[in-house]
């Protein structure tokens, strides 16, 4: 069983004159359900590129040339 609360905010006169217009074509509970699921996702998304992005940055930097230098050495030891 799925928990749920209801949520409101406030629009427009207008815009919910145009929704009442169009309540038999579309269901907005469910519309601007997904409509919230994907932008959390969305982000959740953003939050999570922002901190590997931060993990990425405090990584040191290694020397130029280490990676042909390893290339190197793997290839001698075979």
């Amino acid at each position: 069983m799925v928990l749920s609360i209801t949520v409101s905010f406030r629009i427009p006169r207008e815009l919910k004159r145009k929704m009442d217009e169009l309540r038999g074509l579309v269901n907005w509970s469910e519309e601007i359900r997904r409509f919230i699921e994907r932008r959390v996702k969305e982000y959740e998304q953003l939050r999570a590129i922002e901190e590997l992005e931060e993990i990425i940055r405090s990584i040191p930097a290694v020397p130029k040339g280490t990676a042909t230098r390893y290339v190197r050495e793997d290839r001698d030891s075979n």
